[in-house]
Protein backbone atom coordinates (compact mmCIF):
# COMPACT_ATOMS: atom_id res chain seq x y z
CA UNK A 1 0.00 0.00 0.00
CA UNK A 2 1.37 3.70 -0.71
CA UNK A 3 2.20 6.08 1.64
CA UNK A 4 3.83 7.16 4.53
CA UNK A 5 2.48 7.01 8.34
CA UNK A 6 3.35 9.27 11.19
CA UNK A 7 3.40 7.91 14.50
CA UNK A 8 1.17 4.83 13.37
CA UNK A 9 -1.86 7.85 13.88
CA UNK A 10 -1.73 9.51 10.28
CA UNK A 11 -1.44 8.16 6.83
CA UNK A 12 0.24 10.20 3.76
CA UNK A 13 -0.62 9.31 0.39
CA UNK A 14 -0.34 11.29 -2.97
CA UNK A 15 -2.03 10.63 -6.16
CA UNK A 16 -1.93 12.42 -9.45
CA UNK A 17 -3.68 13.44 -12.78
CA UNK A 18 -2.34 12.06 -16.10
CA UNK A 19 -1.09 15.81 -17.11
CA UNK A 20 2.95 16.02 -15.30
CA UNK A 21 3.36 12.32 -13.91
CA UNK A 22 6.87 12.63 -14.25
CA UNK A 23 6.84 15.48 -11.74
CA UNK A 24 4.50 13.82 -9.24
CA UNK A 25 6.76 10.43 -9.49
CA UNK A 26 9.59 13.10 -8.28
CA UNK A 27 7.78 14.26 -5.81
CA UNK A 28 6.70 10.70 -4.23
CA UNK A 29 10.49 9.57 -4.58
CA UNK A 30 11.55 12.78 -2.67
CA UNK A 31 9.22 11.73 -0.06
CA UNK A 32 10.04 7.99 -0.36
CA UNK A 33 6.52 7.13 -1.11
CA UNK A 34 5.07 5.97 -4.64
CA UNK A 35 1.68 6.96 -5.83
CA UNK A 36 -1.91 5.56 -5.63
CA UNK A 37 -2.50 3.75 -7.96
CA UNK A 38 -5.42 5.74 -9.87
CA UNK A 39 -7.77 4.48 -13.00
CA UNK A 40 -8.89 7.23 -15.17
CA UNK A 41 -11.06 6.46 -18.49
CA UNK A 42 -11.91 8.73 -20.97
CA UNK A 43 -15.12 8.47 -22.41
CA UNK A 44 -16.43 8.59 -26.08
CA UNK A 45 -18.07 11.67 -24.88
CA UNK A 46 -15.23 13.28 -23.68
CA UNK A 47 -16.64 12.55 -20.00
CA UNK A 48 -13.77 11.64 -17.78
CA UNK A 49 -14.10 8.72 -15.07
CA UNK A 50 -11.76 8.55 -11.95
CA UNK A 51 -11.01 5.70 -9.40
CA UNK A 52 -8.74 5.00 -7.32
CA UNK A 53 -7.20 1.33 -6.94
CA UNK A 54 -6.34 1.40 -3.28
CA UNK A 55 -8.12 2.41 0.24
CA UNK A 56 -7.42 5.56 1.14
CA UNK A 57 -9.49 5.92 3.68
CA UNK A 58 -8.70 7.98 6.80
CA UNK A 59 -5.63 9.31 4.84
CA UNK A 60 -4.24 12.75 4.51
CA UNK A 61 -4.49 12.60 0.77
CA UNK A 62 -2.56 15.11 -1.93
CA UNK A 63 -3.57 15.55 -4.99
CA UNK A 64 -1.12 16.42 -7.52
CA UNK A 65 -2.15 17.94 -10.98
CA UNK A 66 -0.12 20.25 -13.42
CA UNK A 67 -2.93 22.12 -15.21
CA UNK A 68 -1.26 22.28 -19.21
CA UNK A 69 -3.33 22.62 -22.12
CA UNK A 70 -6.14 21.43 -22.01
CA UNK A 71 -6.43 23.60 -19.07
CA UNK A 72 -10.39 22.91 -18.88
CA UNK A 73 -9.75 19.30 -18.96
CA UNK A 74 -6.95 18.83 -16.70
CA UNK A 75 -8.71 21.04 -14.54
CA UNK A 76 -11.98 18.55 -14.65
CA UNK A 77 -9.76 15.62 -13.81
CA UNK A 78 -8.68 17.03 -10.33
CA UNK A 79 -11.57 17.79 -9.23
CA UNK A 80 -12.83 14.41 -10.12
CA UNK A 81 -9.96 13.10 -7.85
CA UNK A 82 -10.98 15.18 -5.16
CA UNK A 83 -14.72 14.49 -5.34
CA UNK A 84 -13.49 10.39 -5.26
CA UNK A 85 -11.22 10.81 -2.25
CA UNK A 86 -13.85 12.96 -0.09
CA UNK A 87 -16.43 9.92 -1.07
CA UNK A 88 -13.91 7.38 -0.11
CA UNK A 89 -13.61 9.07 3.43
CA UNK A 90 -10.13 10.33 2.92
CA UNK A 91 -9.35 12.44 6.78
CA UNK A 92 -8.06 15.48 4.82
CA UNK A 93 -7.62 16.35 1.25
CA UNK A 94 -4.75 18.47 -0.10
CA UNK A 95 -4.79 20.31 -3.48
CA UNK A 96 -1.59 20.48 -4.85
CA UNK A 97 -1.57 23.12 -7.70
CA UNK A 98 2.01 23.57 -8.89
CA UNK A 99 0.39 26.39 -11.63
CA UNK A 100 -2.85 27.63 -10.41
CA UNK A 101 -5.41 27.36 -13.33
CA UNK A 102 -6.99 30.79 -14.65
CA UNK A 103 -4.63 32.67 -12.20
CA UNK A 104 -4.48 35.84 -14.80
CA UNK A 105 -8.46 36.08 -14.38
CA UNK A 106 -8.24 37.36 -11.02
CA UNK A 107 -9.54 40.64 -11.30
CA UNK A 108 -12.46 42.55 -13.52
CA UNK A 109 -10.38 44.29 -16.17
CA UNK A 110 -13.78 45.42 -17.84
CA UNK A 111 -17.79 45.00 -17.26
CA UNK A 112 -19.40 41.42 -17.30
CA UNK A 113 -16.46 40.00 -17.08
CA UNK A 114 -15.83 36.61 -14.65
CA UNK A 115 -13.32 36.62 -11.48
CA UNK A 116 -12.57 33.09 -13.11
CA UNK A 117 -9.63 32.77 -10.82
CA UNK A 118 -12.52 33.00 -7.76
CA UNK A 119 -14.37 30.67 -9.48
CA UNK A 120 -11.70 27.81 -9.43
CA UNK A 121 -10.84 28.50 -5.88
CA UNK A 122 -14.84 27.86 -5.14
CA UNK A 123 -14.80 24.35 -7.21
CA UNK A 124 -12.08 23.18 -5.34
CA UNK A 125 -13.75 23.44 -2.10
CA UNK A 126 -17.32 22.34 -2.96
CA UNK A 127 -15.69 18.90 -4.59
CA UNK A 128 -14.04 18.70 -0.90
CA UNK A 129 -11.04 20.10 -0.56
CA UNK A 130 -9.61 21.09 2.80
CA UNK A 131 -6.29 22.99 1.65
CA UNK A 132 -4.21 24.23 -1.37
CA UNK A 133 -0.75 24.39 -2.35
CA UNK A 134 0.81 26.19 -5.27
CA UNK A 135 3.91 27.98 -6.41
CA UNK A 136 4.44 31.57 -7.39
CA UNK A 137 0.63 32.46 -8.19
CA UNK A 138 0.34 35.21 -10.65
CA UNK A 139 -1.30 37.76 -7.78
CA UNK A 140 -0.92 36.77 -4.11
CA UNK A 141 -4.59 37.89 -3.39
CA UNK A 142 -5.68 34.82 -5.14
CA UNK A 143 -5.06 33.34 -1.48
CA UNK A 144 -8.29 35.00 -0.24
CA UNK A 145 -10.42 33.31 -2.66
CA UNK A 146 -10.07 30.08 -1.31
CA UNK A 147 -11.86 29.59 2.17
CA UNK A 148 -9.30 27.85 3.55
CA UNK A 149 -5.12 27.55 4.19
CA UNK A 150 -3.68 27.85 1.22
CA UNK A 151 0.59 27.22 1.05
CA UNK A 152 2.29 29.89 -1.30
CA UNK A 153 5.50 28.38 -2.47
CA UNK A 154 8.12 30.38 -4.50
CA UNK A 155 10.75 28.85 -6.54
CA UNK A 156 12.55 32.03 -6.25
CA UNK A 157 15.38 30.17 -3.96
CA UNK A 158 15.81 27.62 -6.66
CA UNK A 159 16.11 30.02 -9.57
CA UNK A 160 18.72 32.30 -7.26
CA UNK A 161 20.73 29.53 -6.38
CA UNK A 162 21.29 28.63 -10.31
CA UNK A 163 22.12 32.48 -11.02
CA UNK A 164 24.61 32.44 -8.12
CA UNK A 165 26.18 29.30 -9.57
CA UNK A 166 26.40 31.47 -12.31
CA UNK A 167 28.49 34.30 -11.49
CA UNK A 168 26.60 37.01 -13.87
CA UNK A 169 29.42 39.53 -14.50
CA UNK A 170 27.73 43.31 -14.38
CA UNK A 171 24.38 42.25 -13.93
CA UNK A 172 21.23 44.15 -13.75
CA UNK A 173 17.62 42.87 -12.51
CA UNK A 174 14.82 43.67 -14.65
CA UNK A 175 11.53 43.94 -13.96
CA UNK A 176 9.57 43.29 -17.49
CA UNK A 177 6.57 45.57 -16.30
CA UNK A 178 5.23 47.39 -13.03
CA UNK A 179 3.40 44.55 -11.72
CA UNK A 180 6.93 42.46 -11.20
CA UNK A 181 8.77 45.19 -9.33
CA UNK A 182 8.15 43.71 -5.73
CA UNK A 183 9.79 40.37 -6.74
CA UNK A 184 12.36 42.01 -8.84
CA UNK A 185 13.06 44.32 -6.25
CA UNK A 186 13.58 41.25 -3.96
CA UNK A 187 15.59 39.27 -6.59
CA UNK A 188 17.99 42.40 -6.48
CA UNK A 189 18.76 42.40 -2.52
CA UNK A 190 19.30 38.71 -2.96
CA UNK A 191 21.82 38.88 -5.99
CA UNK A 192 23.39 42.01 -4.78
CA UNK A 193 22.51 43.97 -8.27
CA UNK A 194 20.78 46.81 -9.00
CA UNK A 195 17.46 47.23 -10.84
CA UNK A 196 15.84 48.57 -13.88
CA UNK A 197 12.30 48.72 -14.71
CA UNK A 198 10.57 48.50 -18.02
CA UNK A 199 7.19 50.05 -18.42
CA UNK A 200 5.00 48.31 -20.91
CA UNK A 201 1.60 49.22 -22.32
CA UNK A 202 -0.54 46.31 -22.60
CA UNK A 203 -3.93 46.91 -24.47
CA UNK A 204 -6.90 45.04 -22.48
CA UNK A 205 -8.90 44.71 -26.05
CA UNK A 206 -5.95 42.44 -27.23
CA UNK A 207 -5.04 39.39 -25.18
CA UNK A 208 -1.33 38.68 -25.35
CA UNK A 209 0.10 41.78 -26.46
CA UNK A 210 2.28 43.67 -24.95
CA UNK A 211 4.31 46.92 -26.17
CA UNK A 212 7.78 47.99 -24.27
CA UNK A 213 8.39 51.73 -23.93
CA UNK A 214 11.30 53.53 -22.01
CA UNK A 215 13.60 52.04 -19.34
CA UNK A 216 14.18 53.21 -15.66
CA UNK A 217 17.54 51.81 -14.99
CA UNK A 218 20.94 51.40 -16.01
CA UNK A 219 21.16 48.53 -18.64
CA UNK A 220 24.35 49.70 -21.02
CA UNK A 221 27.21 47.46 -21.19
CA UNK A 222 25.33 44.84 -18.48
CA UNK A 223 23.89 41.67 -18.04
CA UNK A 224 20.00 41.86 -17.60
CA UNK A 225 18.17 39.49 -15.76
CA UNK A 226 14.49 39.75 -16.72
CA UNK A 227 12.45 38.00 -13.87
CA UNK A 228 9.00 37.17 -13.91
CA UNK A 229 5.97 34.52 -13.17
CA UNK A 230 5.31 32.82 -15.62
CA UNK A 231 5.95 33.27 -19.78
CA UNK A 232 3.08 32.22 -22.23
CA UNK A 233 3.32 33.68 -25.66
CA UNK A 234 6.68 35.33 -24.91
CA UNK A 235 5.65 38.63 -26.12
CA UNK A 236 6.74 40.65 -23.52
CA UNK A 237 9.29 38.97 -22.90
CA UNK A 238 10.68 39.39 -26.33
CA UNK A 239 9.69 43.32 -26.41
CA UNK A 240 11.37 43.71 -23.19
CA UNK A 241 14.57 41.96 -24.32
CA UNK A 242 14.25 44.14 -27.55
CA UNK A 243 14.10 47.61 -25.90
CA UNK A 244 17.08 46.18 -23.53
CA UNK A 245 19.21 45.47 -26.13
CA UNK A 246 18.56 48.45 -28.15
CA UNK A 247 19.65 50.39 -24.95
CA UNK A 248 22.96 48.81 -25.00
CA UNK A 249 22.49 45.50 -23.24
CA UNK A 250 25.36 43.24 -23.20
CA UNK A 251 23.52 40.02 -22.42
CA UNK A 252 19.72 39.27 -21.68
CA UNK A 253 18.69 35.91 -19.52
CA UNK A 254 15.51 35.57 -18.78
CA UNK A 255 14.00 33.82 -15.77
CA UNK A 256 10.53 32.16 -14.96
CA UNK A 257 8.93 30.56 -12.60
CA UNK A 258 5.83 28.52 -15.28
CA UNK A 259 6.87 28.04 -18.60
CA UNK A 260 3.52 28.01 -20.22
CA UNK A 261 4.94 28.18 -23.69
CA UNK A 262 2.28 28.70 -25.92
CA UNK A 263 2.34 29.38 -29.09
CA UNK A 264 4.68 31.19 -30.57
CA UNK A 265 6.79 31.55 -27.48
CA UNK A 266 9.47 29.01 -28.58
CA UNK A 267 10.03 31.05 -31.83
CA UNK A 268 10.30 34.32 -29.92
CA UNK A 269 12.27 33.12 -27.24
CA UNK A 270 14.93 31.40 -29.83
CA UNK A 271 15.20 35.18 -30.91
CA UNK A 272 19.14 36.38 -30.93
CA UNK A 273 17.81 39.11 -28.80
CA UNK A 274 17.88 35.96 -25.81
CA UNK A 275 20.38 34.85 -24.72
CA UNK A 276 19.21 32.22 -22.31
CA UNK A 277 15.61 30.87 -20.29
CA UNK A 278 15.90 29.40 -17.36
CA UNK A 279 12.55 27.96 -15.95
CA UNK A 280 11.34 25.30 -13.64
CA UNK A 281 9.31 22.22 -14.28
CA UNK A 282 6.37 23.39 -13.20
CA UNK A 283 4.76 22.78 -16.17
CA UNK A 284 5.23 20.09 -18.66
CA UNK A 285 7.89 20.68 -21.01
CA UNK A 286 7.88 18.45 -23.80
CA UNK A 287 10.28 17.89 -26.97
CA UNK A 288 8.30 20.63 -28.68
CA UNK A 289 8.39 23.32 -26.31
CA UNK A 290 12.48 23.30 -25.68
CA UNK A 291 15.04 24.58 -27.81
CA UNK A 292 18.97 25.90 -27.26
CA UNK A 293 19.32 27.91 -24.41
CA UNK A 294 16.47 27.02 -22.09
CA UNK A 295 17.33 25.30 -18.75
CA UNK A 296 14.64 23.66 -16.67
CA UNK A 297 15.23 23.49 -12.68
CA UNK A 298 13.24 20.92 -10.86
CA UNK A 299 10.28 22.44 -8.44
CA UNK A 300 9.76 18.91 -6.74
CA UNK A 301 12.47 18.85 -4.09
CA UNK A 302 10.52 22.52 -2.96
CA UNK A 303 6.98 20.81 -3.70
CA UNK A 304 8.25 17.27 -1.67
CA UNK A 305 9.70 19.63 1.10
CA UNK A 306 6.16 21.54 1.65
CA UNK A 307 4.02 18.51 1.42
CA UNK A 308 6.36 17.18 4.25
CA UNK A 309 5.69 20.12 6.52
CA UNK A 310 1.94 20.35 6.01
CA UNK A 311 1.84 16.77 6.75
CA UNK A 312 4.08 16.70 9.68
CA UNK A 313 1.74 19.82 10.85
CA UNK A 314 5.37 21.84 10.65
CA UNK A 315 5.92 25.55 9.23
CA UNK A 316 6.31 26.37 5.72
CA UNK A 317 6.27 29.72 5.80
CA UNK A 318 10.04 29.14 7.81
CA UNK A 319 11.34 27.78 4.05
CA UNK A 320 11.13 31.11 3.15
CA UNK A 321 12.12 33.29 5.97
CA UNK A 322 8.57 34.21 6.57
CA UNK A 323 8.26 35.27 3.26
CA UNK A 324 4.28 35.46 2.39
Amino acid sequence: MSGISLSGKKRLVLVSGRTHPGLAKEIADYLGTGLVPTNIIDFANSELYVRFDESIRGCDAFVIQAHDRPVNESLMEQLLMVDALKRASAKRIYVVVPCYPYARQDKKHRGREPISARLVADMFKTAGADRMMSVDLHSPQIQGFFNGPVDHLFAQPILIKHFLSQNLPDLTIVSPDMGRVKVADQWSDRLNAPLAIIHKRRDPMVPNHATAHEIVGTVEGRTCLIVDDLIDTAGTILAAAHALREHGAKRVVVAATHAVFSEPAVERLSSADIDEVVVTNTLPIGPEKQFPGLTVLSIAPLLAQAIREVFEDGSVTSMFDGQS
